[in-house]
């Protein structure tokens, strides 16, 4: 009967043994199992900060060139209106030069070709009250000058009726010549 004890108890434990060891290897099993389904788990979430990140990246950098090339656009679009103004400043300044007395009277002899002098009054600035010596006859056939503080340089000629006029001051002759000199392309 001894025998049968120690056999059966040895029996227990090896069954004991046995059952624990398998509970064991489950065990291990299901840790190892989740264990691989938390690293494919941090291994998907990693994809998805790595592809959301390489996303904003790509919004960022196209934002930066459309700013870059926004603010180049802006420097050029600066830069030519600039040189505009300082071309139109130049260009008003060279006309006025041009528009001496002697030449004010011929330009307006042209402008009066073929028409009743006395139908017109030329408006001049008072700089330009030596031009009336070069009119003579124009004034004498019933053409009218009046100094204008309106003008600068050059003249505006204009029928007396109010039916219209033509002005060829400083400014308007540079408004009219500007889009043919300021023409800038980059």
């Amino acid at each position: 009967m001894e025998i049968k004890i120690e056999d059966l108890v040895s029996s227990i434990k090896k069954d004991g043994i046995d059952a624990a060891n398998t509970e064991a290897e489950k065990i291990i099993a299901d840790a190892k199992e989740k264990a691989e389904k938390i690293i494919a788990d941090a291994k998907e979430e990693q994809k998805k900060i790595k592809e959301q990140s390489e996303a904003e990246i790509n919004v960022l950098r196209d934002s930066a060139k459309v700013a870059a090339m926004q603010a180049e656009r802006d420097a050029v679009l600066l830069f030519k209106d600039a040189v505009k103004k300082e071309f139109e400043k130049l260009l008003e300044a060279d006309i006025k030069k041009a528009l001496d007395p002697k030449t004010l009277a011929e330009l307006i002899k042209a402008a009066l070709a073929g028409e009743n002098a006395a139908d017109y009054q030329a408006e001049i600035s008072k700089a330009q009250e030596g031009i009336k010596g070069e009119l003579a006859a124009e004034l004498k056939d019933g053409l009218e000058i009046k100094i204008t503080p309106d003008i600068n340089s050059g003249f505006r000629l204009s029928a007396k009726d109010g039916s219209g006029y033509f002005d060829c001051s400083d400014e308007a002759i540079a408004e009219m010549l500007a889009p043919y000199f300021t023409e800038i392309e980059f």
